[in-house]
């Protein structure tokens, strides 16, 4: 999840949302986002994998001398997102869940957050954090970044960059990256691995051009030494009960003898 930034509106002095049709007025803001930087670390809370997520989004608005400066963004959150926050050049933003409408990613449809951007200059800079479970399919872990980038580029901005850094705190392996346009075909895409002390690091560039977008990026691996919770207490009236009936075994093999003595 995670997921790009998706502009749908501009609402200047509107309360609610607009649809982007609705929105495309001479005063809507052209924005383009040349680079952009993501940052996962993955992490086991009891016994389960988590990863928390650190987007930095430094976004121009072109037309800025024409264009409305309040302007409403949403976002797209993997399930079970929790503890999101969003900066605007540092200073914190409101946002709120969306209870209408669902994104499609190629690992499932995921619900949005919406906040409001009031007095934008030419140029700011957007920030977030959240956190949210990984999923499991077929024995793997995976995430996803919705790479929402095609309403930031445009004949005057034609190409953006967005730098990815994985880092494991896990024993992570059969690291595999893919982008996708659809839920059936996956491309394969390159990354650089380093060592960071005991973590695994893992660094991704995607380039996307104008009417040439690779689409979302798909990381998928396997962890071993992962034991969920809930196994770890079903273990332990296993482990009770072999103990139990160990003591029993022997009590009354030393009753047989006494007997036979």
């Amino acid at each position: 999840m995670v997921a790009a930034l998706i502009f749908l509106v501009a609402a200047s002095g509107l309360s609610g949302f607009t649809s982007l049709a609705k929105a495309e007025s001479s005063d809507y803001p052209v924005l383009s986002m040349p680079v952009e930087y993501v940052n996962y670390t993955i992490v086991d809370v009891n016994g389960a994998l988590w990863t928390k997520v650190d987007g930095t989004y430094p976004i121009h608005i072109l037309n800025y001398q024409n264009a409305s400066t309040s302007f409403s963004m949403f976002y797209p959150i993997p399930p079970g997102t929790k503890n999101i926050s969003w900066a605007l050049n540092g200073t914190s933003l409101n946002w709120s869940d969306i209870a209408t409408g669902l994104h499609h990613t190629a690992i499932g449809n995921w619900e949005m957050v919406a906040f409001q951007v009031d007095s934008a200059t030419d140029f700011f800079v957007l920030t977030t954090h959240y956190e949210h479970p990984l999923q499991m399919v077929n024995g793997s872990y995976l995430f996803l970044y919705d790479l929402n980038i095609n309403p930031y580029l445009s004949g005057e901005e034609e190409n953006s960059d967005i730098y990815y850094n994985v880092s494991f705190d896990v024993n992570a392996t059969n690291i595999r990256a893919f982008t996708t346009q659809t839920d059936t075909n996956w491309v394969p895409i390159n990354y650089n691995s380093t060592q960071n002390g005991l973590e695994q690091v893992i660094s991704i560039v995607q380039h996307s051009k104008y009417e040439n977008v690779l689409g979302d990026l798909v990381v998928e691996f396997s962890a071993s030494g992962v034991v969920d919770e809930f196994s770890g207490w079903m273990i332990l009236p296993v482990v009770f009960a072999v103990l139990a009936s160990a003591i029993l075994y022997r009590k009354v093999s030393v009753n047989k003898l006494k007997n036979q003595n």
